[in-house]
């Protein structure tokens, strides 16, 4: 790359539209008003620049949209107005009251920012909620958005999902599938395959030079030497024993009961916990409104916030920007130690 052309990290964020009856239009408002003067990274809107300047004069926000076509002319302009490339929608949006009519533009949004990530024109993609039973109802088939983004990208394995906040960042090996499933779903070879992408992406991604990973036991006290469940035996220890000979620094499998207090958080840089909610619990106990979803695995960086539509107080003023701010914060980060590790010069 050559000096004159700026690197990845020097490049906007796409944020994408999510549910228009949601919380998200909000949210951009919200935090376009925070990034412009420094308080976090700039980005471009991919979503109705109609809209959005509605929305920001119903909630009384002084923030002046701009539409652009292109991401440069996006950076140009950030410092003064919210950049939106725009995405049409069919009809007009009522806050709280999402219609599946809306699916094509939501799709839309979030095919354009992929494609902009691809192509090197933004350094990542931040999504903003959406509603999957809106897009099921409008045809969409695929499970959510960590799905359908590995379809776009093209990702040879099926992406890693990551939740962080400071303090704690963990990947649930099963996720939204019910408990029954989910140690039905649990296999040695689908802990090494997450762990691995894991490890590659805290160094790759987060600058972490010699990772620490924490593996969580599956029962209560991690099976008690076999009195309360033998997966530890049978599926998570011969894991752990291949990942340390690959030369991991890989501790487990753990008491999920006592993994996530503040000493034990200190010994480790990210937990590989066995379902959904074993991961979830502590991340939103411990920063509800600072949670971040990271798609690990993906050719692109993309992070999202980690809470829903929020349908029941959208277009009220009331939702907080914390989240989508955190997930800004942390794709920057990202795309810069991105940069760094492949050695850009610039």
């Amino acid at each position: 790359m050559s000096i004159d052309t700026p690197g990845p990290a020097d490049r906007l964020l796409a944020l994408t539209m999510g549910d228009p009856a949601g919380i998200g239009g909000e949210l951009s408002l919200a935090a376009w008003q925070q990034c412009r003067g420094g308080g976090g990274p700039g980005f471009l809107v991919l979503d109705d620049p109609d809209r959005l300047a509605a929305l920001a004069l119903n909630l009384r926000l002084a923030v002046p949209i701009m539409a652009v076509d292109s991401p440069e002319q996006a950076a140009a302009v950030f410092h003064r107005a919210l950049p939106v490339l725009p995405v049409a929608l069919s009809c007009a949006v009522s806050p709280g009251k999402p219609d599946p009519v809306h699916g094509p533009a939501v799709l839309a949004s979030i095919e354009q920012a992929v494609g902009l990530a691809l192509a090197g024109r933004v350094s990542g993609v931040v999504t903003n909620p959406i509603s999957k039973s809106m897009l099921y109802r409008a045809g969409f088939r695929f499970p959510g958005h960590t799905e359908y983004l590995g379809a776009l990208t093209g990702a040879e394995a099926a992406p890693v999902m990551m939740l962080a906040c400071p303090g704690l960042r963990v990947v649930p090996v099963t996720i939204h599938v019910s408990l029954r499933q989910a140690l039905a779903n649990l296999t040695t070879e689908e802990i090494l395959r997450q762990a691995r992408v894991l490890h590659g992406a805290l160094r790759q991604q987060f600058g972490i030079e010699q990772p620490r990973i924490a593996v969580a036991g599956l029962n209560p006290h991690a099976g008690e030497d076999g009195a309360m469940g033998d997966e530890e035996a049978r599926i998570i220890q011969p894991a752990v024993e291949i990942l340390r000979a690959e030369g991991m620094a890989v501790a487990g499998p753990l008491p999920p009961d006592t993994m996530f207090t503040p000493r034990a958080r200190a010994g480790y840089d990210a937990a590989l916990c066995m379902y959904h909610d074993q991961g979830l619990i502590p991340v939103k106990t411990l920063d509800m409104d600072g949670g971040v979803n990271v798609t690990l695995g993906l050719p692109i960086l993309r992070t999202s916030p980690d809470h829903g539509t929020a349908f029941d107080i959208a277009g009220q003023g009331v939702a907080h920007p914390g989240s989508l701010l955190a997930a800004l914060r942390m794709a920057a980060d990202m795309a810069a130690h991105r940069t760094a590790t492949q050695g850009d010069v610039r």
